[in-house]
């Protein structure tokens, strides 16, 4: 097959307009809203990882902190850090567009493709902030049209492609393991796993084991603390049994749009022009499985939705070929998007704290939680974390004010979590507060970073534990703000004159993966 006649060359990609009209008018979206809240917990974590460049992070792969200190560094704006999340968004919805040209689908197809991938609540909302999950959509589904490209067109050159594709999302976070491991259960289970016999998919398994070697060489060298974290992470998500896992994965990606979805599984055994790719289907099947079994989050087979909303998409299109087909298809498109308007305020930051605090009380269905230590927050999860942490580090800069100088002057910060250590390392640099020290994930690995405090200023619950480690200890003051997570609430900020042991001496007793 020549250039000109493949379904996908260059020229393709750059005058699809409507793929075009579809990934700006998503990025404008996004890019309208991202910047209204605060940072993130784990946005500030990443910050003061990337600050710290290395080939990986106890908890992730290196790409997401570089990128996160990198964008926050160009004028300290929330905005300006969730750009790259914005751009995986807005080209996830251009690349479905052009996948469900690939599979033989029209503008209708594209269309319904790229509003179902950019409205689906859970979709919109892994975007809302810069995390190392807001890649994954776009990178499985890019995967995924590559293995399609090549099937379809014999361009063994896509499979390389993939390879490299597979490399970066595994530096960026992974998760991707699930799709990796669905993908070959998915060929190996149809026809299809004739693809294990050509060379260009084993140069893209070379070109993915080379750039995913340096976070694994690190992992190894540091003792593998991500297998440490995934452990704790089964004990510390909510036990969630499979049925209610499975209707909450209707609920978070739109109950209106579970026929697009439900329609792209069943799609390759039905159409049988998309037979060869039955594979893709037995692939989300086997990752939503493998998520089950392993007890994960509702968000962690979210990435596999959008290749099987844009098989739906091409099935959809085909049968709305008479005008009451049609008047249905548009009738749909309209109540789904009215439900994800509904639920837009539950995924991404686009009504005033006040107002997004009386709409969450007027649910007639609260969101599931998905960590047992969510109980007592009103807000969810992703806007609580972006609430308050200005509020925490300027309650804790007080009270380091209070010191006299010449005690500071030998005073370490230890706090419980990497959430306030870095909230104190972002926000707290005007107030000439040392570098925070905590046992939590890299923080850890950290150490003491060069300090040897005489003294401490803790924050922690329960301030009377801190008695057998010092000579006094007075409450200077407590963590407070409205809207954050309840467990960051009232916590002690305690100064502990005259540590009685070397804090080098009890760092591994310090120690908190999770």
């Amino acid at each position: 097959m020549q250039a000109q006649d493949r379904p996908d060359a260059l020229t393709g990609w750059r005058s699809d307009h409507v793929a075009l009209a579809f990934g700006l008018l998503v990025f404008g979206l996004h890019a309208l809203c991202a910047g209204r809240y605060d940072a993130f917990r784990d946005e500030l974590y990443f910050i003061v990882c990337g600050r710290h460049p290395d080939f990986g992070y106890a908890d992730q792969p290196p790409v997401v902190p570089l990128l996160a200190a990198g964008f926050y560094g160009l004028g300290h704006s929330v905005w300006m850090l969730r750009v790259p999340a914005i751009l995986a968004c807005g080209a996830l919805a251009f690349l479905s567009v052009r996948f469900a040209r690939l599979l033989g689908g029209g503008a209708v197809a594209g269309a319904v493709a790229a509003v179902s991938v950019s409205i689906a609540p859970m979709l919109m909302g892994m975007v809302a902030t810069l995390n190392t999950t807001a890649f994954d959509p776009l990178a499985w589904t890019a995967i995924a049209y590559g293995l399609v490209y090549a099937i379809k067109t014999g361009d063994q050159r896509a499979l390389v492609l993939c390879g490299v594709i597979a490399g970066v999302d595994l530096e960026i976070k992974y998760a991707l393991i699930f799709w990796g491991v669905s993908l070959i259960v998915g060929l190996a289970l149809t026809p299809e796993r004739r693809l294990f016999t050509r060379q260009a998919l084993w140069w893209g398994a070379g070109a993915t084991a080379v750039i995913a070697l340096p976070s694994f060489v690190w992992q190894a060298a540091h003792g593998f603390p991500f297998r440490e974290l995934a452990a704790a992470a089964r004990d510390k998500n909510a036990d969630i049994p499979a049925t209610a896992f499975l209707l909450n994965q209707v609920i978070i990606m739109n109950p209106v749009l579970a026929p697009v979805w439900l329609s792209g599984v069943s799609a390759p055994f039905v159409i049988p022009r998309l037979r060869p790719y039955r594979f893709v289907s037995i692939a989300f099947v086997t990752c939503l499985a493998l998520v089950i079994a392993t007890h994960g989050k509702d968000y962690y087979s979210a990435a596999a939705y959008p290749v099987m909303f844009i098989f739906g998409a091409v099935a959809i299109a085909a049968w709305a070929t008479s005008a009451s087909r049609s008047v249905a298809l548009a009738t749909g498109a309209v109540v789904a998007t009215a439900f994800s308007a509904a639920a837009a305020p539950l995924a991404l930051p686009v009504l005033p704290v006040p107002m997004l605090k009386a709409y969450v009380q007027r649910l007639p269905i609260q969101p599931q939680q998905q960590e047992k230590s969510f109980h007592g927050t009103l807000l969810p999860q992703v806007f609580a974390d972006q609430l308050g942490w200005r509020d925490f580090a300027s309650q804790v800069g007080r009270a380091w004010a209070k010191l006299p100088a010449s005690e500071r002057a030998r005073t370490s910060i230890k706090t419980d979590n990497y959430g306030e250590a870095a909230a104190l390392d972002v926000y707290g640099e005007g107030a000439g507060l040392p570098p925070a020290l905590t046992g939590h994930n890299q923080y850890f690995l950290w150490g003491p970073r060069g300090q040897r405090p005489v003294n401490l200023l803790v924050v922690q619950n329960h301030p009377e534990r801190l008695s057998p480690y010092c000579q006094e200890t007075t409450i200077l003051g407590a963590t407070y703000s409205p809207d954050a997570m309840a467990y960051e609430n009232d916590k002690a900020i305690v100064f502990c004159r005259g540590l009685k042991i070397d804090i080098r001496s009890i760092w591994p007793d310090l120690k908190n993966f999770s």
